[in-house]
């Protein structure tokens, strides 16, 4: 029992590695790109006619950037892809397109509850009675703050389901969608529900991390002396 416990945990930290590899080098973009486009930093070091604007280099900056951004701003998706990949057994290309799907579907079913709830407006804007920075855009659709967790959350929902049903076969009738067809099926019934069970978990969580915020600040610095 411990060695399959240790083996899926190490099968679990593996598949973080495939979305955490890119991560350098989106910081390294990011880093370059938004550094040495600083109006500031080009004016002390007197780099205008290098990196000003209009200059190929500053253009080839502000790419840089906003791919690095890309990067880092899309991270809860890339996370849910590349676990879900990781943790596939096989048929991973499956498992990859069923966690898409998956993610999509939950924060389409998050957005809808908060529509329903009243938390955003019919204009689409947020209620003021929504906690500021709860609520934010996730490739263009507004649904809970989940940051990487919501990643991590479908990709290793995702794997389970995969790995589970991948080798469904239906009756004669449905037999098309049986098979790897089945998990991108079953994926997104599954986590349809999940936004839905989200929509009321996720603050819960979201107010405890606050409070924990709120009160490591209010714990002040560590001194020598208190040791």
């Amino acid at each position: 029992m411990k060695d399959k416990i240790f083996g899926v945990l190490q099968r679990v930290g593996r598949s973080f590695m495939l979305p955490i590899a890119i991560l350098p080098v989106a910081g390294l973009l990011l880093g370059l790109g938004s550094s040495f486009t600083n109006a500031t930093t080009i004016a002390t070091y007197g780099l205008q006619g290098i990196l000003g604007e209009g200059t190929l280099l500053h253009s080839l900056l502000i790419i840089m950037n906003k791919v690095g951004s890309a990067v880092f701003d899309n991270l809860p998706l890339i996370f849910a892809v590349g676990v879900a990949i990781g943790m596939a057994k096989k048929e991973k290309e499956v498992a990859a397109l069923s966690a898409l799907i998956a993610y999509f579907v939950m924060n389409v079913a998050i957005n809808g509850m908060l529509v329903v709830n009243d938390k955003i407006t019919a204009d689409g804007q947020i209620a003021k009675s929504v906690l500021e920075g709860t609520v934010t855009s996730v490739c263009g659709i507004q649904s809970l703050q989940m940051g990487v967790f919501g990643g991590i959350i479908v990709g290793l929902g995702t794997a389970w389901l995969h790995n589970r049903y991948y080798k469904t076969e239906l009756p004669t009738v449905f037999a098309f969608f049986g098979g790897t067809r089945f998990v991108p099926i079953i994926s997104a019934a599954v986590y349809l529900l999940v936004g839905i069970i989200l929509f009321f978990i996720w603050p819960v969580i979201q107010r405890g991390i606050l409070a924990v915020g709120g009160l490591v600040l209010r714990s002040g610095y560590l001194h020598g002396d208190s040791l």
